[in-house]
């Protein structure tokens, strides 16, 4: 049995795409459930569940008050009947047969994660420095991490779980409880100085535990990208958002026994704005897009960390949050 998680607040357009994408796949609905965590939401997510519950007996509506993208896959976690767990963002449309390879590929007991394409659904014309950006070989395909998409060859292969993101992510129930579940992620703006490493946490654990992570071209989704993620503020915001997950992981690693002081942030706590960092530099573009794109990106990332240090540094509760053992 696979259980499909998709925490959702406040996107009900979205959310009815992604749930008709499951109701249209090649997988018997008899072999997953689908489990919608209501996050708090203000609009008509409920209605939205209960409407598609009337066509599919296999989807079903939790309300959890507790803010934070972790609590509402915490909560999916808890009510899932199934021992593979396929958490999805509530913005993205699956491929016919997303879960149809993901459960051939659990079918091998030694895999504990399986990622897929997160090929973009761009919802409108794309502006020429994301065009161009878009186009830029990375990852060994096209990929734009901050934007959460990736489209890679064609084909199953071992992959690096750090290669697995959030919006299309599959792991063994058994392996996310070993590694103590997922840190906070997406937290409401007013709540954002307690946002964390979310899925990377779980991901550097599979990889540490040298535990097998299989890439397949056909457990694949579509992820949308709306008008307003096209801009250079949106990027900046998202390289700001990075920087605070930058200072919670480096300030947890420093708390480990051992560990010494590390000098600067590890690759993967990088990753998001190196990556995009580095692909603005290759693709060309025009100066003056070029300065404005990468002086947001390397601003949005300085002020991130100096917001979290200096809420680490002055508020017990973020500290102590920082360091809890575990987020259940």
């Amino acid at each position: 049995m696979l259980s499909v998680i998709i925490p959702s607040r406040d996107r009900s357009e979205f959310l009815q795409r992604a749930l008709q994408s499951l109701r249209d796949q090649s997988l018997p609905q008899d072999r997953f459930e689908v489990l919608v965590i209501d996050n708090g939401s203000t609009d008509n997510t409920r209605a939205v569940v209960e409407a598609t519950r009337q066509r599919s007996a296999n989807v079903r509506y939790f309300l959890e008050p507790q803010p934070g993208l972790h609590a509402g896959r915490h909560r999916g976690l808890k009510e899932a009947s199934g021992d593979i767990l396929v958490f999805a963002d509530d913005d993205i449309r699956a491929m016919p047969d997303w879960l149809a390879a993901i459960a051939e590929n659990f079918a091998d007991p030694a895999v504990a994660m399986v990622g897929g394409n997160n090929h973009p659904d761009f919802l409108a014309p794309l502006p020429g420095w994301l065009d161009r950006l878009w186009r830029q070989p990375s990852l060994g395909g096209q990929a734009i991490s901050m934007l959460s998409v990736l489209s890679l060859p064609a084909g199953r292969r071992e992959i690096s779980p750090l290669m697995v993101w959030g919006c299309n992510f599959s792991i063994r129930r058994a392996v996310l409880l070993d590694i103590g579940g997922f840190h906070p992620d997406a937290m409401p703006p007013e709540l954002v100085r307690f946002r964390g490493d979310g899925e990377t946490h779980v991901s550097r654990q599979v990889a540490k535990r040298g535990l097998r992570c299989v890439f397949d071209s056909r457990a694949s989704v579509y992820h949308a990208v709306p008008a307003e993620r096209m801009t250079v503020e949106y990027f900046r915001k998202r390289a700001y958002n990075q920087g605070i997950s930058d200072s919670y992981t480096q300030l947890r690693r420093e708390d480990q026994p051992g560990s010494g002081s590390p000098q600067g942030l590890p690759a993967f706590a990088r990753r998001v704005v190196h990556d995009v960092y580095a692909q603005a530099w290759k693709c060309w573009l025009p100066s003056g897009e070029l300065r404005e794109l990468t002086r947001a990106i390397k601003a949005g990332r300085r002020e991130g960390l100096a917001f979290h240090r200096t809420a680490y540094q002055q508020d017990v509760e973020v500290r102590n949050w920082v360091h809890k053992a575990d987020y259940f």
